[in-house]
């Protein structure tokens, strides 16, 4: 798979096992922007990375794609001279897949710093609507923090529309949790718009 965005030179192709170091590249990079270095550590060594990436890429549930700009023997089908400047990871949702809709996850998207605003993150999402077109998904769904503004107003100029807000907790914070919640110690917090209504009510029969 491969593709061209009309405004640069940046293609776009299915990364390979060689593509390891300039993905982990990306990856610690997405993870600086994203204030995630404490929670997602990545000190693995290079040969567990290298079995992952490896099982990533022959997992037919999803597609590792890298954007580039072509070296100089690009015309014959090298990649000799390359600059890798992007990485998305597309993934096929097994809910949607259950209930006959769909719909294609961008669960890694990164651009490099210094080639921003050239047109390569429309070319990864380019690969996305290629990948959502070749399994019949109707729908592309993407991820960005909260503090990510830039990814956010890049998405939003793309058509992607506010879904869900995800949170991360450590396994063993979640199990320390769960276990005060079974002694009664953590008690369920009231929804927002019941608590509205409450003082709404306590406003009325005190005027």
């Amino acid at each position: 798979m491969s593709g061209t965005g009309s405004r640069s030179r940046v293609v776009s192709r299915t990364a390979r096992a060689a593509d390891l170091s300039a993905v982990l590249a990306l990856v610690r990079q997405h993870r600086a922007d994203s204030h995630a270095e404490d929670v997602l550590t990545g000190h693995v060594s290079l040969n567990a990375a290298a079995s992952g990436f490896c099982r990533l890429l022959g997992d037919p549930g999803h597609r590792v794609v890298l954007a580039a700009l072509p070296g100089p023997h690009a015309a014959a089908g090298g990649a000799a001279g390359e600059v890798p400047v992007g990485l998305a990871v597309l993934g096929l949702d097994p809910l949607s897949l259950v209930l006959g809709n769909p719909q294609v996850t961008v669960d890694t998207f990164v651009v490099h710093r210094e080639h921003r605003r050239r047109g390569v993150g429309a070319v990864l999402l380019g690969a996305a609507a290629v990948y959502a077109q070749e399994h019949g998904a109707a729908h592309v769904v993407a991820a960005a923090g909260g503090h990510e503004a830039e990814r956010q107003r890049f998405l939003a100029r793309m058509g992607f529309a506010p879904l869900a807000t995800r949170r991360i907790v450590a396994v063993d914070s979640l199990v320390r949790s769960l276990a005060t919640w079974q002694r009664g110690g953590v008690p369920l917090p009231a929804p927002r718009r019941a608590a509205a209504r409450r003082r709404t009510v306590a406003r009325s029969l005190t005027a």
